[in-house]
């Protein structure tokens, strides 16, 4: 109980530093926000608006953001590099998405050893039950952020993958009744909402901010990181090298994709035996023996005990 409650106790002391940190340092940022005010006829914030703010927006986003740039110090710029690509991967592309992240992984690796003590001081697990559910929180610890983010971004993958053939089949008969292919775009934004949407509205934000068709393009690829998507993609960067008719190329993009999807359907049908294999041998085959035979083993039993 005593090393629990020092345990506790150093917790609650390393959140009041910093969350006494963060209070100083909100001080001083908005002491000098007003000196540089003092010039302009602006109405100054007062403490009241401040603490109208939500709870969230005044100590947690920048406790979060602390701790974020603490860890990225001390971590490899490659697996940063990485995870901040995997968050754009998952849609998650706001700078504090990556400090958010950091932190939880460092939170999930702190609670490692608090975890696995209150498991084996204040539970009746022993033995070789107890080494199994220290191990499954370490593996949770380690692999559970990561899993759950590479999660995310197939789930995503996925959603734009079903979409696809749907907006390019709408794009397809937008552009040939007359519309452009930027105004096309637009239009599929409104019809058709979901991941893929929301990334052809930042590629149209792009173009119409003065980048080219071509690196709107190569950007969204790197955002998305699907196959069938790139296919799209290198058939409309020849539109522009060799001047075909977008036209054709939204037409036979369009029947490969439904192809694809066709395809894809059939394969996850083909797979399904196979995935419900284990499940019945291991937990409907033997539930219904023990129904059937069951009755019988048990009369069986008695007649030659009697």
């Amino acid at each position: 109980m005593l090393a629990a409650a020092a345990v506790v106790a150093g917790v609650f002391a390393v959140l009041l530093v910093v969350i006494v940190m963060i209070e100083s340092d909100e001080r001083i940022t908005s002491r000098a926000t007003r000196a540089r005010l003092v010039d302009y006829d602006a109405p100054l914030p007062t403490h009241h608006d401040e603490l109208t703010e939500p709870f969230a927006d005044r100590v947690l986003a920048p406790t979060f953001g602390w701790l974020g740039s603490v860890a990225r110090r001390f971590l490899p710029s490659e697996q940063v590099r990485k995870t901040r690509h995997k968050l754009v991967l998952a849609g998650k592309s706001q700078p504090e998405a990556l400090d958010r992240f950091l932190v939880i992984q460092v939170l999930a690796i702190v609670a490692i050893p608090i975890v696995s003590f209150v498991v084996w001081r204040f539970t009746t697990v022993q033995g070789l039950v107890l080494w199994a559910v220290i191990l499954l929180v370490a593996m949770a610890g380690l692999l559970g952020p990561d899993a759950s983010l590479n999660r995310m971004v197939e789930d995503r993958k996925e959603q734009i993958r079903i979409k696809l053939p749907d907006v390019l089949d709408l794009l397809t008969i937008s552009v040939e009744a007359g519309l452009g292919f930027e105004q096309s775009l637009g239009r599929v934004v409104i019809m058709i909402p979901g991941p893929l949407a929301e990334e052809f509205s930042r590629m149209l934000g792009e173009m119409r901010a003065g980048a080219t068709r071509s690196d709107s393009m190569t950007a969204l690829d790197e955002r998305t990181d699907v196959d069938e998507l790139r296919s799209f993609i290198l058939a409309m960067r020849q539109v522009d090298t060799f001047g075909v008719s977008v036209g054709t190329i939204l037409r036979s993009q369009a029947l490969e994709m439904r192809v694809r999807r066709q395809q894809r359907a059939q394969e996850k049908a083909q797979k399904a035996p196979v995935k419900m294999l284990f499940p019945m041998v291991f937990c409907i085959m033997p539930a219904l023996f023990v129904i059937i035979a069951g009755p019988a083993v048990i009369g069986i039993y008695h007649a030659f005990h009697n």
